[in-house]
């Protein structure tokens, strides 16, 4: 005679339809973040910079994917530059936080290297040393002054570790990162080049940013400080005496005039 098989019982049944629903919604929000678009980095990127860094065609996914890498004005502004070529990012999560590789076609040998760490009251983003080296006029998309004085020439960036950490009230830096502009041009003086450039970011208690001329008619020096998560920049642009005239019309631009020089003043 066969024997009769019990059904589990009714508890029993749900508590395995409940295992069952959960396995399943697991295995889909893995699927869904695993091949998640390439169009959700696109989308964040310009809402957290309220359109300043504008993504387009973007493809591939959010951990693996590419896209033409633009500046823009801001929500709204009808201004915007893109690079050459198109850029590559490969992200991955590791114990100690969010790993990011990013590579331009245009401006990088070798791709610069990010971590985020997140805490409880903060952040830590560390980049690790590189170097690249960036179109000028790439900063025209940002729109006003930029649009206007559209300066021709390239941005080198460099750092041997640069590492930025966020408290409740701050963000501190640790290392340097400098960037050099030689043999800078701009489309409102004949005058070409204008002159060479380097702009130093030191880390510390109290971060420093020091702008001084390498070379050239142009003369630009300035300092500044940071205070809290406040920046403040103070510095001068002067014309030496035998191209005061080729010059006039960028002083103008580039800050307060005042005689010979343009005070210029960020914060």
């Amino acid at each position: 005679m066969a024997r009769s098989v019990n059904p589990l019982p009714k508890s029993a049944s749900h508590g395995v339809w409940a295992w069952a629903c959960a396995g399943a919604l697991a295995g889909v929000l893995g699927a869904l973040l695993a091949y998640a678009p390439a169009l959700w980095v696109q989308q964040a990127a310009y809402a957290a910079t309220n359109g300043r860094v504008v993504l387009g065609d973007s493809r591939g996914t959010v951990w693996h994917g590419s896209a033409q890498l633009g500046l823009g004005g801001g929500a709204g502004s009808s201004d915007g530059a893109r690079l050459p070529g198109r850029v590559q990012w490969d992200l991955a999560l590791g114990l100690d936080g969010l790993h990011l590789a990013l590579q331009a076609d245009c401006c990088t040998a070798l791709a610069h290297r990010l971590t985020l760490t997140p805490g409880l009251r903060g952040w830590r983003l560390q980049l690790l040393a590189g170097e690249s080296t960036w179109p000028s006029a790439v900063l025209a998309g940002l729109g006003t002054p930029w649009n206007t004085v559209q300066l021709q020439g390239p941005l080198r960036l460099q750092t041997p570790g640069l590492t930025l950490v966020s408290t409740v009230d701050r963000v501190n830096v640790e290392g340097t990162l400098s960037l050099e502009m030689p043999g800078l041009s701009s489309r409102l003086s004949t005058l070409r080049p204008l002159g060479s450039y380097r702009l130093l970011l030191q880390g510390g208690e109290q971060p420093s940013l020091d702008l001084r001329t390498v070379e050239g008619s142009l003369q630009l020096q300035g300092t500044g400080r940071w205070t809290a998560s406040h920046l403040r920049f103070v510095g001068e642009a002067r014309a030496d005496a035998a191209h005061e005239a080729e010059l006039s019309n960028l002083l103008n631009i580039m800050g307060r005039r005042d005689g010979a020089r343009s005070v210029i003043t960020l914060g």
